[in-house]
C-alpha cells in the first residue's frame, strides 16, 4: 500500500467490469483498486451494484476501504445521488475520475447509418453522463478550494475511428474538459483528460468479439498489430497508472492536458 492518495476521496464512475472469460481487467476497475492501494476512499460505481461491490471486494481483501453505489449515469438524479453517497459518508470529494463509455455495443455506425436512437443513447451513456457527473462534483470542490477531475476519453477523438457516436462524443470530451479546467482554475480545481489507444479489455476485446461473433483471440490479435510499443496492446493497469499521477498531488500544477495512453500510436504521421 502507498500514500500518494492517502485521506482523498476518490468518485470512480464506471468501476465495475463487463462480464467475460477473459482475466483482462477494465479501466475503472484497476482504477479504482490502485487509487485504494495509495491510500484513497472509493466509492465505487456502477449500473449493475453487483458488478461495483465485486470491485470493493476486491479492494477490502487488500485493506483498502471502498463502498459500491448503484447509479445509471443517463440519469441526472442517479448522478447527484452519487456525490451525495459520497459526500454523507465521507465528507467530500477529492477525486472524480469518468470512465463509461459505448461504441458497437450501443448500435454505433457510420454516419450514413446511424439511427437516431443509437446516436442518442451513445451521447447519453459517454458524454451527458460526464455533464452531469460535473455538474454535482464541482460545486463541492470550489467549497473544498481543491479537487482533480480525470476524464477517460479514447484515441478515437484525435484519430480515424468508424463510427460516428463514439469518434463525436470522445472528441466532444476533450474540449469539454479542457473547458472545464479553465473555468474552475480559480477555485484550485485541475481537470485532464486521458486518450487510452488499444487496450486488452473485456469492455474493447470481449464486446467486440461478441458483437461481431468472431473469436477473442483474432480480435485481440488484430489489435495487437497494430501498437508500436511491443506490438502488444496496453491494459486496464496502463490507464490506471496514469490516472493516479493526474489524481496526485504531483501532477498539482497539471491542468486542462490531453494525456495519450496509447503504446505510441499517435506518433505515427501520415
Amino acid at each position: 500500500m502507498g500514500d500518494r492518495l492517502k485521506d482523498k476521496i476518490a468518485i470512480i464512475v464506471g468501476a465495475g467490469q463487463s462480464p467475460g472469460p477473459t482475466p483482462a481487467i477494465g479501466n475503472g476497475r484497476a482504477t479504482a483498486i490502485l487509487f485504494a492501494r495509495e491510500g484513497a476512499k472509493v466509492l465505487a460505481v456502477d449500473r449493475h451494484l453487483d458488478a461495483a461491490q465485486a470491485t470493493v471486494d476486491l479492494i477490502l481483501e487488500e485493506g483498502g476501504e471502498a463502498a459500491a453505489h448503484a447509479a445509471d449515469v443517463t440519469i441526472e438524479s442517479d448522478m447527484e445521488g452519487m456525490v451525495t453517497a459520497c459526500t454523507d459518508r465521507w465528507g467530500r470529494v477529492d477525486v472524480l475520475h469518468n470512465n463509461v463509455g459505448i461504441s458497437v455495443e450501443g448500435g454505433d455506425a457510420p454516419v450514413t447509418e446511424i439511427t437516431t436512437e443509437a446516436f442518442d443513447k451513445i451521447i447519453n451513456v459517454n458524454l451527458r453522463s460526464m455533464v452531469y457527473a460535473c455538474k454535482y462534483a464541482l460545486p463541492i470542490m470550489r467549497k473544498q478550494q481543491s479537487g482533480a477531475i480525470i476524464n477517460i476519453s479514447s484515441m478515437a477523438a484525435i484519430s480515424s475511428y468508424p463510427w460516428v457516436g463514439y469518434k463525436a462524443t470522445k472528441t466532444a470530451m476533450v474540449e469539454l474538459t479542457r473547458q472545464i479546467a479553465f473555468q474552475n482554475a480559480e477555485y484550485g480545481i485541475r481537470a485532464n483528460v486521458i486518450l487510452p489507444g488499444k487496450m486488452d479489455t473485456p469492455m474493447a476485446v470481449d464486446r467486440r468479439a461478441d458483437a461481431f461473433n468472431r473469436p477473442r483471440e483474432e480480435i485481440a490479435a488484430e489489435r495487437d498489430a497494430t501498437v508500436p510499443l511491443r506490438g502488444k496492446m496496453g491494459t486496464g493497469w496502463d490507464v490506471a497508472h496514469a490516472a493516479l499521477f493526474l489524481a496526485s498531488d504531483e501532477a498539482g500544477f497539471i491542468t486542462g492536458v490531453i494525456l495519450p495512453v496509447d503504446g505510441g500510436a499517435s506518433t505515427r504521421v501520415g
